[in-house]
């Protein structure tokens, strides 16, 4: 973890800074621990704000939707890096993109309909296209067993489309290295059987492992060893060719800090209450339990005095905004803030954002040097009001 990130001068709160140095760190920190060739895809969704510099840091970008593609070309990143994945993807994006000028690398197919999409846009603008099949774990993503077997039956030779390899991912915040294990074991055997049957041998395999990334004081682990295991599963894999681990949350997770600050405080029944000016609309962790639970954070400023238990609440009109329960605090007081720590994924985009129509939070980058702004604070009164008549 890195030290603690300030608040940037003459900003108010709440706001999200997220920290670039500790993204490359973070980045070169999971290259040392994993097997060399590995080729890392960075999933989008999990924060757009530091995708221009994880770009340069990564070999592919996952983008899920029209609007992370046009934020990935507004950035003018190499369209060679996309993989447009997705289980929606519109006719009119795919023929827009196909069709351009410097269309993406590759494109995951998440059921037949979409192959035939792809083959036929593909065919009518005489570009190829490389695909990825995603396997399904057992849910609504992906195609099973045999739907991917009839594709590769019809068009293994196809002139248009080349099926390159797979896609696999069953989940975050996977913990368990047996599990981790079993995927990569039911991966194998898929290939075999696919080289057994068709003659036809996938390229590469993109495998989203779910790394855990460790929210609250009660998840400590031993990263390294966690790590160091997992590539040892990897080297171990009969599959030869290349292989592509999806990340999203376990790279961009203790990039950002989320400042918010205490703007009254009561005691009620005997319990201390501290009320925020953030909320669980702007800070939401995965699996949340953060009023059962103590996230990673640190007070601002550092005080000396009598530890008491405070239940942090935002501001939000419902009993549901806790954001923690019984947080022990030296000698709170209004103004204070606390700065919450691994809110670089998810945190800022997962929230009920919109409830009550408070203002979206600044969003910063810091550089190790300098800060920047990459979105002023929104009031979202025009996005809540409807079109006068």
């Amino acid at each position: 973890m890195r030290e603690h990130i300030k608040l940037p001068p003459d900003n108010k709160t709440p706001i999200y800074v997220f920290d670039l140095v500790e993204v490359e760190r973070r980045i070169e920190y999971l290259r040392e621990h994993l097997p060399k060739d590995t080729g890392f895809c960075y999933a989008v969704k999990a924060n757009t704000f530091i995708l221009e510099k994880i770009s340069c840091l990564v070999d592919r970008l996952e983008i899920c939707s029209p609007g992370e593609y046009q934020i990935a070309r507004k950035l003018c990143l190499p369209p060679e890096q996309f993989v447009i994945s997705g289980v929606n993807k519109d006719r009119e994006f795919l023929e827009n993109i196909i069709f351009s000028a410097d269309p993406p690398g590759h494109y995951t197919v998440e059921s037949r309909e979409q192959f035939n999409m792809i083959h036929n846009i593909s065919l009518n603008s005489g570009k190829k296209a490389d695909v990825l099949l995603r396997l399904t774990s057992g849910n609504q993503f992906g195609m099973d067993e045999y739907e991917i077997y009839d594709i590769i039956d019809n068009f293994r030779n196809d002139r248009y489309v080349k099926i390159k390899g797979i896609q696999y991912f069953s989940g975050t915040q996977k913990n368990s290295l047996k599990k981790i294990g079993r995927e990569l074991d039911y991966i194998d055997e898929f290939i075999e059987k696919t080289n057994e049957k068709y003659k036809f041998e996938f390229e590469e395999v993109e495998f989203g492992p779910g790394l855990p990334v460790a929210y609250f004081n009660e998840e400590q682990y031993d990263e390294d060893a966690f790590l160091d295991a997992f590539s040892v599963l990897l080297d171990k894999m009969k599959f030869n060719g290349k292989k592509i681990l999806e990340l999203g949350r376990s790279i961009a997770a203790s990039c950002g800090t989320y400042f918010t600050r205490v703007i009254d405080i009561k005691c009620n029944h005997g319990e201390n209450y501290a009320i925020v000016d953030g909320g669980m609309h702007q800070l939401v962790y995965y699996g949340q339990f953060m009023s059962m639970k103590h996230p990673k954070f640190y007070h601002i400023p550092e005080k000396e005095g009598e530890v008491k238990e405070w239940n942090i609440c935002g501001s939000l009109c419902t009993i549901n905004d806790i954001l923690v329960k019984k947080l022990p605090l030296k000698k709170l007081e209004r103004k204070d803030m606390l700065a919450f720590q691994n809110t670089g994924a998810y945190c800022m985009t997962e929230g009920i954002s919109l409830f009550l129509s408070r203002d979206l939070p600044q969003i910063v980058l810091f550089d190790g040097i300098k800060y920047s702004t990459v979105r002023e604070r929104l009031d979202t009164f025009s996005i809540n009001t409807p079109n006068s008549r």
